[in-house]
């Protein structure tokens, strides 16, 4: 592949952008915010008027949009991507997304002789730059294998998991243990303060025993040090939280802790607080402490 469209150029979109053309690759790219255009450009790509002028001629198309709503909207909708002079064989689509939106979404577009394939992230903004994120794929194994190169831009971690909506669904699944990781992490912190302990003598012990998870090393420093700038916002992963009690509650299954997490991130975002970084929960967990304390 030589020539590839991006549509959406945020806090992933801009490290796909950044990696795409450190890789020797035609970018062609559109947001709807100037100034993440204006960044695209910086970088070295080809800003144009539609995500249709994105996808022109692109050999795959990669999105990176807030949900599904928009995805369906940038493909499907007036100048998406289905209406370009030359479709695309591929998309890529690496938004957390409704799983049976992103199949019912799949067989659409194959239809019109595209592949989708919903490559869903585990990682920040900051770990994809890095290449420590992972990469769960779904759609046609054909499809994966010849935009594997094109993944391999990004992470060695790209794993198939099967047809359409299932790289969305191991998002979900993982996004659980990942956020619940982040959460108590914070309340661990927060107590750790309360007992009076050295928050950065705490973070070296459980970074060498057995309460130790990677949510550690992303983002206890930033908590230690209240750095709420931005690599995954909180608005975004309250999405995904509700997704995840959706297709919970669909299954028949309860979530309890994931219960608890969303009414603490949508406290959060009540706060003013949602385009904050995630690790910003530990401010609503402070406040709740606070609170009690004044009972």
């Amino acid at each position: 592949m030589k020539s590839v469209g991006l549509v959406g150029v945020g806090l992933v979109g801009g490290v796909l952008a950044k990696g795409l053309l450190s890789a020797g690759l035609h970018v062609r790219g559109y947001d709807l915010a100037p100034d993440r255009r204006d960044c695209l450009q910086r970088l070295g790509g080809v800003v144009v008027a539609n995500a249709a002028a994105a996808a022109d001629g692109a050999d795959c198309v990669l999105l990176s949009l807030p949900d599904g709503d928009v995805v369906q909207q940038v493909v499907e909708g007036p100048g998406g991507v289905v209406e370009a002079g030359r479709l695309p064989s591929y998309v890529i689509d690496t938004t957390t997304g409704d799983p049976n939106g992103t199949a019912a979404l799949a067989g659409r577009l194959a239809r019109q002789g595209i592949a989708l394939l919903d490559a869903t992230i585990s990682g920040s903004s900051k770990q994809v730059g890095e290449r420590k994120a992972v990469f769960m794929v779904g759609g046609e194994r054909t499809a994966f294998e010849a935009c594997l190169t094109v993944l391999h831009i990004f992470s060695d971690h790209v794993f198939y998991l099967g047809p359409s909506g299932s790289g969305s669904k191991a998002k979900l699944a993982t996004n659980l243990v990942l956020g619940l990781n982040r959460l108590v992490l914070a309340e661990g912190l927060v107590f750790a303060e309360e007992l009076g302990l050295d928050l950065g003598a705490f973070l070296e012990v459980l970074k060498a025993g057995p309460a130790y998870s990677v949510a550690v090393d992303v983002k206890g420093e930033k908590m230690r040090r209240g750095d709420f700038t931005p690599d995954s916002r909180i608005r975004q992963h309250h999405k995904d939280v509700s997704l995840i009690l959706k297709y919970a509650a669909a299954g028949g299954q309860d979530l309890p802790l994931s219960r608890v997490h969303l009414d603490i991130l949508a406290r959060t975002i009540a706060a003013g607080e949602g385009d904050l970084d995630t690790c910003a929960v530990i401010k609503e967990i402070r406040r709740r402490r606070a609170h009690r304390a004044t009972e």
